[in-house]
Formats: C-alpha cells, sequence, structure tokens
C-alpha cells in the first residue's frame, strides 16, 4: 500500500556508486569501456537527481542483456546517409553506448553542413535525454531531441482517455552556456516519468495527486496501479491536451520517421522488460547561421533578465532550465547519492545474479 511503511535509504558516494555498477556490467560481459559509460550515464542521472533514470534502471539493463533484448559491446551503425540527414541503427544495443556515437556523427556533420537531423532508430534504453543534448552543447552545438519508447506495455493515457496508449515520449532542447553551464530543457511529456513512478512504489510513498489513473480512469495516488500483474492504470500527460498532443508528435517524428516504428500492439508485444528507444535529433552549428557575433551575448543577457524577475512568494530565486540539476549535483557529490533501500537491495541481487562475490557487493 503506497505510503505504508516507507522504507530508508543509504547514501553512496558517486565514484563508489560508479565502481560498482561499472563492476556489476562488467561482470555482466560488457568491456570495460561499455561498462564505464553505462556506469557513468546513469549516476550522473542520479546526481542530477534524476532519480528515474539512474542506477535503478540496471537490474532491468541486466534482465535484458540476459534475455537478449539489449546486445551487449554493440556500436551505432549509419544506415541511411544522405550528408546533412543520417540514419543511424542501434541495433538494440546499450543505449549510453550508440546514443552517444549517433550524437558524434551528428556533431560531425553539422560542423560539416551546419546542421545535421539524424534518425536514431531500434535502441535499448537511452537513460535521460538531456545527456545527449549536453554532448552536442559541449561541442557547441544547439540540439532539438524527440523520442518515443516501444517494447513494453503502454503506459500514458492520451488527452481524455481512460487507458495508455504510449509512452513517456521525451522532449529536449539544449543551448549551449558559458562554462559548461547549458540551458537544459528535458522533459518527459508525460506528468511523471516512469521512473519515478517505479521509484515512489519502492520508497512506499504516494504520488502526488493529478498524476496517475487507475484501470476505470479515476485519478488514484497509488503507484502500484502501474506495477504489478494489473489490472493496470496509465500516467496521465502533462498540460493537458498541450502535453498529449506533443506526445503525439514525439511518437511519429521518432518511431515512424525514423523507421523505428511507433508504439502499437505490434511493437509492445516483446518481453515485459523490454525498452526500445527512437530519437529524431536536430543538431545546429549556431556559427554556420551568421549570428555568431551576437548570439552568444544576446542569449547570455536574456537569461540574466528572466532571472532578474522578483520570485513569487515562497519562491527563493527564478531559475532557468538546467540550474537545478547542477545545484542537486554539487549538493550529492558532497553529500553522496540517496538510493532507497528497495532500489539497493536489487542492486545487490543484481550483483549476486552476475556472479559477483560476496567481498565485491557494497554493504
Amino acid at each position: 500500500m503506497a505510503g505504508a511503511g516507507k522504507v530508508g535509504e543509504v547514501r553512496v558516494k558517486a565514484d563508489r556508486l560508479t565502481s560498482f555498477i561499472r563492476t556489476i556490467c562488467e561482470t555482466d560481459g560488457s568491456d570495460p569501456r561499455e561498462a564505464k559509460i553505462v556506469a557513468e550515464n546513469l549516476v550522473l542521472a542520479n546526481l542530477y537527481g534524476h532519480d528515474s533514470h539512474g542506477v535503478g534502471m540496471i537490474p532491468r539493463y541486466i534482465e535484458n542483456t540476459r534475455a537478449g533484448n539489449c546486445k551487449r559491446n554493440w556500436h551505432a551503425r549509419i544506415v541511411v546517409d544522405n550528408g546533412a540527414v543520417i540514419t543511424v541503427d542501434g541495433g538494440k544495443g546499450y543505449g549510453q553506448v550508440v546514443a552517444g556515437e549517433a550524437m558524434d556523427f551528428g556533431i560531425e556533420r553539422a560542423r560539416q553542413f551546419g546542421v545535421c537531423v539524424v534518425g536514431l532508430r531500434n535502441c535499448h534504453h537511452i537513460g535521460r535525454i538531456g545527456a545527449w543534448g549536453e554532448r552536442c552543447a559541449d561541442a557547441g552545438m544547439v540540439s532539438m531531441h524527440y523520442v518515443n519508447v516501444h517494447g513494453h506495455k503502454p503506459l500514458v493515457a492520451p488527452f481524455g482517455g481512460a487507458e495508455a496508449r504510449f509512452s513517456t515520449n521525451p522532449y529536449c532542447c539544449t543551448i549551449p552556456g558559458v562554462n559548461g553551464e547549458h540551458i537544459v530543457l528535458d522533459f518527459a511529456t508525460s506528468q511523471v516519468a516512469m521512473g519515478k513512478v517505479r521509484v515512489a512504489y519502492n520508497k512506499r510513498e504516494a504520488m502526488e495527486p493529478g498524476l496517475l489513473i487507475d484501470h476505470e480512469g479515476n485519478h488514484t495516488t497509488d503507484p502500484g496501479v502501474m506495477w504489478g500483474n494489473g489490472p493496470f492504470g496509465a500516467i496521465l500527460p502533462f498540460g493537458l491536451h498541450k502535453g498529449g498532443g506533443l506526445a503525439v508528435i514525439c511518437d511519429i517524428l521518432s518511431g515512424a520517421l525514423t523507421g523505428g516504428m511507433t508504439a502499437t500492439p505490434e511493437t509492445t508485444k516483446g518481453p515485459p522488460g523490454d525498452i526500445v528507444n527512437n530519437m529524431l535529433s536536430v543538431v545546429i552549428d549556431p556559427s554556420k547561421l551568421g549570428g555568431e557575433g551576437i548570439w552568444r551575448k544576446d542569449s547570455q543577457d536574456f537569461i540574466a533578465w528572466v532571472k532578474s524577475a522578483k520570485p513569487q512568494p515562497g519562491v527563493d530565486q527564478v531559475l532557468t532550465p538546467g540550474e537545478p540539476e547542477r545545484a542537486r549535483r554539487a549538493d550529492r557529490l558532497a553529500k553522496g547519492v540517496p538510493v532507497d533501500e528497495t532500489t539497493w537491495g536489487q542492486l545487490r541481487d543484481t550483483a549476486r545474479l552476475v556472479g559477483l562475490n560476496a567481498t565485491d557487493i557494497p554493504t
């Protein structure tokens, strides 16, 4: 029952947590480079406060590698090449690896052509989408990303619907900032990411009102309606018809347009733990637009103007996209990454599953 008997948490230093996840992946069969990439990506999500896309995903990842739904040591391949427009196939490889390689293709082409449209399809879970926007921003590129998810049961109800039809379908836009302080707008088109429902379920906490509906379409705060043996409820789209509409756009652009397929009964018949992501990315080299002399200063001036707004009562300061994550990262680097005890137990179980010795598993 949500809210009954809440569990505690452990705090783990980021480097120790990274080492633990890396060891699990290596023992499972990933080469050292892949294990490092996966571990660092997941722990960074935790550091930014997005525990839904952090180390709690590892039990499902390992289930999928062992079932053949995630291919270890696989790399992205360009399968359609039209210069500034490319299609990349992920081959069901670890999304942390193949999505990074796809973005590198896009960055290279954007430097050459000024812009590159990258259709990335058939990836295992690519994690926090902001990571790929940040990768582009680190290279000086502006980028936009539309994502869909299929392979498992639908999770999100369309606007006005009482049952799920698609998944959380994220959107991201990232703009390079000064000293790595990029503007990172990254959100699920659902009221809440499925991973956050999992975190609440593991913590035995109730969700906030207005996020979930049960199998009859009634509002509920119980995350259990998304787990177990059913009957299943659904997550609601954010922003009523606006979020519901953007979710549909994300599914069509990233699924149908890339050839990776949308969320339909045909793509959700796989194993219950399967997670397939497709992503349409637009990578832009701002220096090729002719505004190099003013765009950085104008962007910085605009952000300063936005942040100068008087805060509402009870609000400390006006923040821009990306600032809350950087503040959480600094705090968690200093104090350790909080992991609820249910998730921590699942990680230890996964470590034993892949064959780690008791001395290799943190207590």
